[in-house]
């Protein structure tokens, strides 16, 4: 295994989304190493004024991985890293799951390709997600990155990342030479990302299913930042999942947010979670109601022990920022939570001990 203290940082690197936060924020912070002498931002569409302030040096192209220019772009700048996170995790609003598809899945194809053809790439990095594994009834406590999905996922997005690491694994396997590292995150929590499980939360009354209570592992936005830098400037090849420490139950975490849970049927949740939550449960693809339904777990071992990444925020951590930050009043205290669980902790422990 290759030490993480031997792979040197890019000298031009390129990053595909970069009009949102996770690639936007990341071009930011690449242009502030001063070992990279150059970094390369695409998207579609331009970032803001102040999202373009912040990139300072970075050099900002508008294109279209499904392009030719893109092979252009790469080619007569002589990048050496290429990071992938435009990945769309839900149909663009005035498109189709078609336009989505040839957007995500092209894309990616179009963009391996050049990567594979020009010689000067060597580090290919992925944005991935762990939709990937699903989530149902049949799921281990933890998923390892050697695991797949116990029921094929239904979701777009996730039949899309599964497509698209595969396309990357392909890639490795015709130029050994290229180093391609798979990040796949956990679901990300902050007010600057607009997430499924941040619109779950922000809601007075919120759904859940009688009968369960799907254990949530969270990513807060800037680990996500933070992984995904680490990845580019120092990170081995592999996959790695990437979560906070530990878990909360939904239950938990919509009290945690200042909600209160609204037991309901899973043939309920959709509609009457629209009647409580409105468009919000509308815009919720299939695979995010499954994962509200039974959530999923990560192993992250080889997410310290060889990409080198300790995230700052625990998954508890992680949720309570983002309620402060979004300012969400808490009808529920953290601190009656917090005492209320360490109550049960308490008492299944005597409950042990006692037998």
């Amino acid at each position: 295994m290759t030490s993480t203290a031997d792979i040197e940082p890019p000298k031009v690197a390129l990053v595909t989304g970069a009009s949102r936060f996770l690639g936007g924020f990341l071009v930011t912070r690449l242009a502030q190493n001063p070992a990279i002498e150059r970094v390369i931002a695409v998207d579609t569409q331009s970032p803001t004024k102040d999202m373009l302030r912040r990139m300072g040096r970075a050099e900002f192209v508008l294109a279209d991985i499904r392009n030719p220019l893109i092979g252009k772009v790469i080619r007569n700048m002589d990048v050496d890293t290429v990071v992938h996170a435009s990945t769309l995790t839900k149909a663009p609003k005035s498109g189709s799951r078609t336009a989505m598809k040839d957007m995500n899945v092209l894309g990616a194809m179009q963009l391996f390709a050049v990567c594979q053809k020009v010689l000067s790439v060597r580090r290919v990095v992925l944005r991935s997600s762990s939709v990937v594994y699903g989530s149902s009834a049949k799921d281990p406590a933890k998923f390892t990155e050697e695991m797949s999905a116990r029921r094929r996922p239904t979701g777009a997005f996730a039949r899309d990342m599964i497509e698209i690491e595969g396309y990357l694994r392909g890639l490795a396997r015709r130029r050994s030479d290229i180093s391609t590292t798979i990040l796949r995150l956990a679901p990300t929590v902050g007010n600057r990302v607009p997430g499924s499980v941040s619109a779950y939360l922000t809601s007075p009354l919120v759904p859940t299913v009688f009968g369960r209570d799907a254990r949530l592992q969270l990513l807060h936005e800037e680990d996500a930042l933070g992984a995904l830098e680490r990845a580019t400037v120092a990170g081995p090849a592999g996959t790695f999942n990437v979560a906070g420490d530990g878990i909360v139950m939904v239950s938990q975490a919509v009290r945690r947010a200042g909600g209160i849970p609204v037991p309901m049927p899973y043939g309920l949740f959709r509609t009457a979670g629209h009647a409580l939550m409105g468009s919000v449960m509308k815009s919720f693809t299939k695979e995010e109601l499954d994962y509200f339904h039974f959530g999923c777990g990560l192993d992250t071992t080889r997410m310290r022990t060889e990409l080198g990444f300790e995230p700052r925020w625990t998954t508890k951590d992680a949720l309570d920022d983002f309620a402060r930050s979004v300012g969400l009043s808490r009808i529920v205290k953290t601190e009656w939570v917090d005492r209320a669980e360490s109550m049960v902790l308490s008492a299944l422990g005597e409950r042990t001990e006692a037998r």
